[in-house]
């Protein structure tokens, strides 16, 4: 163990730790997921119960992830059988890898969308359509046998070309470039949006309590929302918390990126729902809001060329920084358990996706044939992965965690070996060993009633 702990790729800095974590947190599950899932359930009510998710679950859980990466030093699989070698855990670490091409396959899909709206918006499509059009013209080009596949396959070879890069190189430097420039974009959006007539309407919309909108449906949504933007339960930060060195304080980072993930999602929303209000549009558009609501809002505001343009180039960067650490997953369990080159691994690894993607997609259209249990393919992929996978997850890290490794290596990594204060680690340990798996089972069986 301490010869891969020497011999294993590192983050270069704790800048660079918390860049490609909030990287591999910020995402499609931000911009995308989250404005349409807090516009479909009611606005405050999702958003407080999303961040006691957070706050309660999200935190822990991510903490328990980045603990195992680093005490192990080694991908989702092999990490669990460093930890409990004795054990079946291992094949707990083969689900994860099963988790994440899932998610990717959808998700390439999605990030090849942001890439079809950049180039609308450079070409200025927009200002040509009708609302009726924007939509007709979403519909013809996601159902599309071709387009849709070919900005996927783009998003794969952009995505393998930082993986390639490594480690420092790659993940790390194009996180700490990336990230800083989507936090400019989404405030200048913020800015932009609450400057329009009636964007105080939208603003209540987000902030205002109902209560009354809570219920079974709202808690699972909020926490497969809180899971999937956080990046939890596929893997993810499992290995990048094999990446990550042990002078580094991992609660801090935990905390640091939980805020930074949540802080993007709520601006994505203030960017998004008083531009709605603004021009009477309904909040609960679903997955639409974003590629035929937006357009259509961009066209009405001053200047909206540009600011379409910025928008969709942030949901493409976005997309990138998160999917980079879902290929990682991929890559560093085939690099390292079959024994071959990254550059092998990453090839392997793009293809499969590209050609799982390819299906998702075509699944929307002429390939409708393509369902599990009624849903299309794509469908299917988004609603087990938020709703399932990643919950589930996240309730086996807890109770791996919390009672099958050893309650001392558990304080020694929170603490680095004693030399960090570390006064909420009985509430961590308490929240990880009980609060964690009770809710998450809660929420499953109620909603199973």
């Amino acid at each position: 163990m301490e010869e891969n702990q020497q011999s294993r790729a590192h983050f270069g800095s704790k800048f660079g730790v918390v860049m490609a974590a909030v990287g591999s947190a910020v995402g499609l599950g931000n911009i995308w997921r989250f404005p349409y899932e807090l516009g479909m359930n009611g606005g405050f009510a999702f958003l407080l119960v999303y961040l006691l998710c957070v706050l309660a679950l999200g935190i822990p859980v991510m903490l328990a992830e980045l603990i195992i990466g680093r005490r192990s030093r080694s991908n989702v699989f092999s990490s669990f059988k460093v930890l409990s070698p004795k054990g079946k855990w291992h094949y707990l670490g083969i689900a994860y890898v099963v988790a994440a091409f899932v998610i990717s396959s959808f998700y390439f899909v999605v990030a090849g969308w942001s890439l079809e709206y950049v180039y609308q918006a450079i070409t200025d499509q927009f200002s040509s359509r009708s609302p009726l059009e924007l939509s007709q013209a979403f519909t013809a080009f996601s159902t599309d046998a071709f387009r849709p596949i070919f900005w996927t396959i783009i998003f794969i070879f952009l995505t393998a070309i930082v993986i390639l890069a490594g480690v420092q190189k790659g993940i790390e430097n194009i996180s700490k470039v990336l990230m800083p420039i989507l936090f400019v974009i989404i405030i200048v959006l913020c800015v932009r949006s609450v400057t329009l007539p009636n964007a105080s309407e939208g603003l209540s919309f987000l902030f205002y309590p109902d209560f009354s909108k809570i219920n079974s449906s709202v808690v699972l949504s909020a926490l497969g929302q809180a899971f999937f933007s956080l990046s939890i339960g596929m893997g993810c930060l499992i290995t990048y918390g094999s990446y990550v060195k042990k002078d580094n304080n991992l609660l801090k980072t935990s905390v640091e990126v939980s805020v930074l993930d949540t802080l993007v999602s709520v601006l994505a929303s203030v960017a998004i729902f008083p531009a709605v209000f603004s021009l009477g549009i309904n909040p609960a558009k679903g997955p639409e809001l974003v590629f035929i609501t937006l357009p259509n809002v961009f066209m009405q505001i001053p200047g909206g060329y540009v600011w379409s343009i910025l928008f969709f180039l942030l949901l493409a960067l976005a997309a990138l920084t998160s999917i980079i650490s879902l290929l990682e997953v991929i890559t560093a369990y085939v690099s390292e358990e079959f024994k071959v080159k990254r550059r092998t691994a990453v090839f392997v690894a793009s293809l499969l996706l590209a050609l799982s993607s390819s299906l998702c997609s075509l699944s929307l259209g002429e390939g409708s044939v393509l369902k599990l249990f009624g849903m299309p393919l794509f469908n299917f992929f988004d609603y087990i992965s938020a709703k399932v996978l990643m919950p589930l997850g996240g309730l086996f890290i807890a109770i791996f965690l919390g009672w099958f490794c050893s309650k001392k290596m558990v304080f020694n990594e929170l603490s680095n070996e004693g030399q960090l204060k570390t006064r909420v680690y009985e509430l961590f340990y308490f929240l990880l060993r009980y609060f964690v798996p009770i809710a998450i089972l809660m929420v499953f069986i109620n909603e199973l009633r």
